[in-house]
């Protein structure tokens, strides 16, 4: 099943915020740099006037069923700051969850 990007980035944007705020007083805390994202696209271009062009993350070895798309491989590499300080890295913690690298 393929997600929109923008889809993908607002939802790790709300867990990596959900762990900053479960960490805020935490002893332990980690400095979080920068994120990078190895996706699978698959791009879409609609037809008529006013047409966008849409990006679609997809599954491994999905590239078969998008064969009417151009599907690339993409790295993202994003540098995630808070927009009341954006020269200080945001800070993480949290619980560890089972199977997390």
């Amino acid at each position: 099943m393929a997600v929109e990007l923008a889809e993908m980035v607002r939802q790790l944007r709300a867990e990596l915020t959900e762990a900053m705020r479960e960490g805020e007083n935490a002893d332990l805390r980690f400095e979080l740099g920068p994120v990078e994202m190895e996706l699978t696209i698959s791009v879409e271009k609609e037809a008529g006037p006013g047409a966008k062009v849409r990006f679609w993350v997809v599954e491994l070895g999905a590239e078969a069923r998008a064969a009417h798309h151009t599907t690339q491989r993409i790295t993202l590499t994003l540098d995630p700051r808070r927009a009341g300080e954006p020269d200080r890295r945001p800070l993480i913690s949290g619980a560890e969850v089972d199977g997390e690298r």
